[in-house]
């Protein structure tokens, strides 16, 4: 065990991350993002496995069936985790990788996979399950005369392409 939190600290010292250890074995990441600001990530080193847990998003307001087939669809291509569901159906990334695994190379390409599939996906996800409140936020900065230069990724719903 104190193999893997050595091991885990180099490597988030060496790649440059923010990160914090709030509890012995625990390690909170976070992760810059292009299309998301940031990715968090909880890594727990446990007696027999490392955890990975990373937030992606909230429960979508609308095509709840459609979102969750994109999700899983997607859980086929990824490397040491998966997207999952909690009880209120936030989005989140979650893995487990036993001990021996976790070396720096591991622990990199673990959290690049988590990075590639939170940031990578954020703009789709929010896409098909937040149109309606991406459609009202854009009226409404328009009403007011604000800014819509952070709805740039959504021109598609905002300027009526995919109103279907």
């Amino acid at each position: 065990m104190s193999d893997a939190k050595t091991t885990i600290e180099q490597a988030l010292r060496e790649a440059g991350l923010e990160w914090e250890s709030p509890a012995d074995g625990s390690y909170v990441v976070k992760l810059p993002g292009t299309r998301k600001l940031s990715t968090t990530v909880s890594l727990l080193v446990g007696r027999h496995s490392l955890s990975v847990n990373a937030f992606v998003v909230r429960c979508p307001d609308e095509n709840h069936e459609a979102v969750h087939r994109w999700l899983l669809e997607r859980n086929t291509r990824l490397y040491g985790v998966a997207y999952a569901i909690d009880p209120l159906g936030d989005i989140y990334l979650v893995g487990r990788l036993p001990l021996a695994a976790v070396v720096p190379e591991e622990i990199d390409r673990i959290l690049g996979t988590v990075l590639e599939a939170a940031d990578g996906s954020f703009n789709t996800l929010l896409e098909m399950g937040f149109a309606s409140a991406i459609r009202k936020e854009y009226a409404w900065r328009t009403s007011r005369g604000e800014s819509t230069r952070n709805l740039d990724a959504f021109a598609r719903l905002t300027r009526g392409e995919d109103q279907g």
